[in-house]
């Protein structure tokens, strides 16, 4: 299910607040992540922390941590439990948390001790959409096909003068990375079009907001 741009698959339950998804495996042990608003609201992440191994965590406490350049912030447990593992992938490659966080990003294992009673409080996307829907709204997030590396908010600048500046900025990227444009000239779609066949460098999602267009650029390797 989709939500405002937002991904939340029905296989798993979210908490009230939608930061947090978990799944119960057949063993009874419980598989918890981030939500794909949790890592808008985050950004790009520089450092994905985790609590000890071993320990119990009761409902509501934090089994690890978030950092990047604008957040810091916690991973709350939704339900009580023994910590078993920390994703090491995550730990490792923090962008991995943000790009794919219902699959390979998903961040702790433990086994709960209250389960049923934790349920309660848990509801599949087809029950929370309202609720999810509010809580995007509220925090003002952006999710996208593919999260980005870089930020390039042009407001009151002709599109010409945008792509000078996106030019220099996947100059410098890294391949494979994402630039995230956001520009108010109605040329913007057209120009980037144009932009696009000319560089090459795809443009992999477009959207409008109100007055404004959003472009999700990727630099990829000159044939």
């Amino acid at each position: 299910m989709q939500i405002n741009g937002c991904e939340f698959p029905d296989n798993v339950l979210y908490e009230p607040d939608g930061l947090v998804w978990v799944r119960r495996e057949a063993s009874g042990e419980v598989v918890l992540g981030i939500t794909s608003v949790h890592a808008a609201l985050a950004g790009r992440l520089a450092k994905v922390e985790g609590r000890a191994v071993g320990s119990d965590y009761a409902h509501g406490k934090s089994v690890g941590t978030l950092e990047s350049g604008r957040y810091f912030g916690s991973i709350r447990t939704p339900v009580a439990g023994t910590l078993l593992a920390v994703n090491e992938g995550v730990l490792t490659t923090p962008k991995v948390l943000s790009e794919k966080p219902y699959t390979d990003g998903w961040f702790a294992r433990l086994r709960p001790l209250n389960w049923e009673g934790d349920r309660q409080a848990l509801k599949p996307a087809s029950e929370a959409k309202e609720r999810l829907a509010a809580q995007i709204a509220a925090l003002h997030v952006h999710c996208f096909t593919a999260f980005p590396d870089h930020e390039l908010f042009e407001i009151g600048t002709e599109c010409s003068a945008v792509l000078a500046k996106l030019d220099e900025i996947l100059e410098h990227a890294a391949e494979g990375e994402v630039v995230h444009l956001v520009s108010d000239d109605w040329t913007a779609p057209a120009e980037m079009a144009n932009w696009s066949q000319r560089t090459g460098y795809p443009i992999l999602e477009e959207r409008k907001e109100g007055n404004l267009y959003h472009f999700l650029v990727r630099k990829t390797a000159w044939d």
